[in-house]
């Protein structure tokens, strides 16, 4: 079974979201992004009423909402819910590459769509936040300033975009999505004062 081409509004929002991770929100045209989808310019006004609304909706379209809602469930249990969480981040940072760079290039730049972008991510970051919160609470988690324990598991869960950087330094070659969601688990837990959960269920 085949699998059925992106309709025209749908190859829009894969071309935009390809030129803007490599050319930036501002250095990208919507005739470029219509040559590349194949489309004509008229569609990007009628499906989205102009570039902005069309960001908005490529982080519609492509926010993995869905498996971090189920994470909902494990609210009460903030160390599995933790780690699911921490699963679900590495598994989108890895498959969609472009999106993050695009994020990250909002943030860096403290772009005008900022506000926009934020009501996207803040929701995923809000509950990662809350869940760090619940486990000290519940004695599961031990750190003294809440919130420079949630900017620092920030910085773990998205410091791939350094790598490249580094990679005269690096010698391992690239991890696998397994030992990625292993090793980050395991840094943060043991920085959370929670190594005994590890060990539990290692």
């Amino acid at each position: 079974m085949t699998t059925p081409e992106p309709d025209a509004k749908q190859r829009i929002l894969l071309a935009a979201k390809k030129l803007f991770a490599r050319q930036g929100y501002d250095g990208t045209s919507v005739r470029q992004i219509c040559d590349e989808a194949g489309a004509n310019v008229a569609l990007v006004s009628y499906h989205f009423g102009g570039k902005e609304n069309m960001l908005n909706a490529m982080f519609n379209e492509f926010l993995p909402q869905h498996r971090i809602a189920e994470i909902e469930a494990f609210k009460d249990l903030p160390a599995e819910a933790l780690r699911l969480l921490i699963q679900e981040i590495i598994r989108f940072r890895m498959s969609d590459r472009d999106l993050i760079t695009i994020l990250q290039q909002e943030i860096l730049t403290a772009s005008p769509r900022i506000d926009m972008i934020r009501k996207h991510f803040l929701p995923l970051w809000s509950a990662f936040r809350d869940l760090l919160e619940k486990g000290r609470e519940q004695g599961i988690f031990h750190f003294r300033s809440l919130d420079q324990t949630f900017m620092f598991t920030l910085g773990v869960l998205l410091l791939h975009k350094q790598i490249d950087y580094f990679s005269p330094l690096l010698q391992e070659g690239p991890p696998s999505f397994e030992e990625l969601v292993r090793d980050t688990t395991e840094y943060i837990f043991r920085g959370l004062g929670a190594a005994d959960l590890l060990e539990k269920q290692g």
